[in-house]
């Protein structure tokens, strides 16, 4: 079997990892000398030994020895130009998390700085907490805060996912598209947030290989075959474009490169197009002396070829947050086929390529203050100290990844950079967070609009406020920005947070009256301080306040703190609401499902995401309707609507013979006998079909079906067997479970 690194090494996409066996510590060494960064070699080789020694005999699941991983990110980050204590954390990033070594042990042998680098890369166990995504998002959240005190731990983790991702293929199926999703969600946009496009598309286009092989391989196929027959084609546009720029006196370097396969596979879906219209693959870069000689080569450029009206891009006087600079223009060649010009100067080039390695220098500083590509880290920070949720925090930070793609205007002209789909009211809170609360309207080139009107590059914006005005839940469905979120949720629960106190008050107040009990005594009952820090309650208040939430009921609390004859004239028959309301709610009363600490609540599967055992689970309380019991990755649990304060944990409840219906989508290709064979698939795997329903459509040429089918599987391992089968199967393209948000 070919592997992943073959394949892409191929199309000159891999990552610059060795053959194994082939890297040591002198390939290391040389690489820090080539980039001129002094290293101590006596100390270098103390941190191989100790990282050797530490790891034992640790094996891969390749088979190899475990130390030729760390080894692979020393050389990768010797390689990207980074310093010697860099590239010792490198060496040593595992030994927290897979040796028994120590922080302190750490710190006595090579020092402070090496030891914080190594602990802040190394993950928060997952037995810290109760699911993996909050273990996920704790752990990102620590890289983040250790990040901001010295940039090397991210790029020491970049590293890591780097040489990870390129030996891949020993890791079992499932495991390899979780890793290749967190990898297209969060370190690739990392690395683009740090300048750094050579990791980006690697790290891209592996977790392309990963998640979808059939569209990799028929897209890198159509590329190579592209490619040998247009190669003339394009030597004839370099070669004429190096003739105009020298008949214009403009002295430059002209190059062209086959642009990223994952990268061309999301412009076809974003225009819709299929692979027979593929033309847009090459892109041809012009490097100058200066910027003056930039844009006059932007003009014969323009002069020779007719550029496509809005594609052109001016990231040298407006550049990104990450540095980048550059022109890029479209242009129609022969036979009406677009390609791509980027014209920079040499330095722009360097800084495109090589990111934040082309502009850093621990020798001055290496906690980024004033660097832009680590202001975005600051922010994150800040907006996030309100954010207690894990799943928000993992939210704000994905969005807060994607890359910039909007500049508008204050009414005095200064230029503020926003993600696609921003609005005047994420404009708002950029300025300030009392703007935003106090919001009314807003003008757009001097006319008003909706606060929910996208903006779009160039627009002046002046925003409207009334003193007074306050949030609105509804804000949150269209803002786009993290910042602009997270002040809008803290506001609203904030402001819950006092009304459920203040309805769980008046309750306890009502139920003391019928025990003929006042509200002064309940608070001086001996019981009631046991009960509210046995309970995790710093103040009576939060205990109002988990009333008011509905997380625990007024009898509940009561039957804890009061007598049996304080209790005496409050006699009720338990369990007669939960048998009333079961006869109703949907999917019964969950008898696969207990709520943890409270057995009297009623938990129900939410529709939305639909559940099975196995799988991490999340209760939300609702409003008189019981616990509704989600998946910890259905968009509701993940977005920013969702409340923290009405979490509640939830577990299976064993071994049960029930079987829970659950939807997939399967696109195929369009050709007879394709249902046959998935219901073959499916029957053969001890499920039962209980709907099914297709639809094919002519994608400009190119057949494809998608087809809707409800199988009935005992649990989570039922239900992966079932997409792994599905997904191998000849013609299918992709299958993914739809949840609906």
């Amino acid at each position: 079997m070919v592997s992943v690194r073959e394949r892409l090494s191929r199309n000159r996409l891999g990552p610059p990892v060795q053959r194994r066996g082939k890297v040591g510590l002198g390939d290391v060494a040389a690489r820090l000398e080539a980039h001129e960064q002094p290293f101590d070699e006596e100390l270098l080789a103390r941190v191989f030994e100790f990282s050797t020694a530490k790891h034992g005999g640790q094996k891969r699941r390749s088979g190899e020895p475990y130390v030729t991983h760390p080894i692979q990110v020393a050389y990768t980050l010797a390689d990207l130009g980074f310093d010697a204590t860099c590239v010792a954390a490198g060496l040593l990033h595992d030994v927290l998390e897979d040796t028994l070594a120590t922080r302190e042990e750490l710190h006595a042998e090579f020092g402070e700085d090496i030891a914080d680098l190594v602990e802040g890369v190394t993950k928060i166990g997952r037995h810290e907490y109760v699911r993996r995504d909050q273990a996920q998002a704790e752990t990102f959240r620590k890289l983040i805060l250790a990040s901001i005190k010295d940039i090397r731990a991210i790029l020491v983790k970049l590293a890591d996912r780097w040489h990870n991702m390129a030996t891949l293929e020993h890791l079992p199926a499932e495991s390899r598209r979780r890793i290749a999703r967190e990898t297209l969600e969060i370190y690739a946009p990392i690395a683009r947030r740090l300048g750094m496009s050579r990791v980006q598309g690697d790290l891209e286009d592996l977790a392309f290989y990963h998640l979808y092989p059939h569209q990799f391989a028929e897209l890198q196929a159509a590329v190579g075959e592209k490619m040998k027959v247009g190669r003339r084609t394009v030597e004839e546009v370099r070669a004429r474009l190096a003739e105009r720029l020298e008949g214009a006196g403009i002295e430059a370097e002209i190059n062209y490169r086959v642009k990223r396969l994952y990268s061309i596979h999301g412009k076809l879906r974003q225009r819709g197009l299929d692979l027979s219209q593929l033309y847009d693959y090459v892109a041809f870069r012009i490097i100058t002396a200066d910027v003056r000689d930039c844009y006059a080569a932007l003009g014969v450029v323009h002069q020779t070829w007719r550029p496509v009206p809005g594609r052109i891009k001016d990231y040298i006087a407006m550049p990104k947050p990450n540095l980048y600079q550059s022109l890029h223009t479209t242009l129609v060649g022969e036979a009406g086929r677009p390609f791509e010009v980027q014209i920079r100067t040499r330095e722009m080039d360097r800084i495109a390529e090589q990111g934040i390695a082309a502009h850093w220098s621990y020798k001055e500083s290496t906690d980024g203050a004033g660097d832009p590509n680590i202001l975005w880290l600051r922010q994150l920070v800040e907006w996030q100290k309100e954010v207690k949720d894990p799943r928000a925090f993992m939210t704000a930070l994905k969005v807060d990844l994607y890359p910039d793609e909007v500049y508008a205007f204050t009414p005095k002209g200064d230029v503020l950079a926003f993600p696609l789909g921003a609005t005047p009211l994420d404009f708002a809170y950029r300025i300030h967070t009392d703007l935003g609360h106090q919001c009314t309207g807003a003008r757009v080139n001097g006319k008003l609009v909706p606060l929910k009107t996208s903006l779009a590059n160039g627009d002046i914006v002046e925003i409207l406020t009334v003193p007074g005005r306050h949030p609105s839940r509804d804000w949150l469905k269209f803002v786009r920005t993290t910042r602009a979120k997270s002040k809008i949720r803290h506001w609203l629960n904030t402001e819950q947070k006092r009304r459920s106190t203040e309805i769980g008050r008046r309750s306890v107040e009502r139920a003391l009256r019928r025990h003929k009990l006042s509200f002064k005594r309940f608070l001086e009952l001996p019981e009631l301080a046991p009960y509210l820090s046995r309970e995790g309650h710093a103040r009576i208040e939060d205990l109002f306040s988990a009333i008011g939430f509905g997380k625990v009921t007024v009898k509940q609390v009561l039957a804890k703190i009061l007598t049996h004859e304080q209790l005496a004239t409050e006699a009720a028959a338990p369990g007669r609401l939960r048998q009333a309301v079961e006869k109703i709610l949907p999917f019964g009363g969950g008898a696969a499902l207990t709520v943890r600490g409270h057995g009297d609540l009623l938990a129900y599967l939410a529709k939305c995401c639909a559940p099975v055992p196995g799988e991490e689970i999340v209760g939300y309380i609702t409003r008189g309707r019981g616990v509704s019991v989600h998946s910890v990755a259905c968009p509701n649990v993940q977005n920013l609507l969702y409340n923290p304060e009405r979490e509640i944990e939830v577990d299976w409840a064993g071994k049960s013979d029930d079987l829970f219906p659950v939807v997939l989508r399967i696109d195929t290709e369009d050709r007879p006998g394709i249902l046959a064979q998935l219901t073959e698939i499916i029957a053969r795997l001890d499920s039962n079909i209980l709907q099914m329903e297709t639809d094919t459509r002519e994608t400009r040429g190119t057949g494809r079906a998608s087809i809707d089918v409800v199988v009935e599987v005992r649990d989570s391992r039922h239900l992966e067997k079932i997409r792994e089968a599905v997904r191998e199967s000849r013609g299918v393209i992709d299958v993914v479970r739809p949840m609906r948000g």
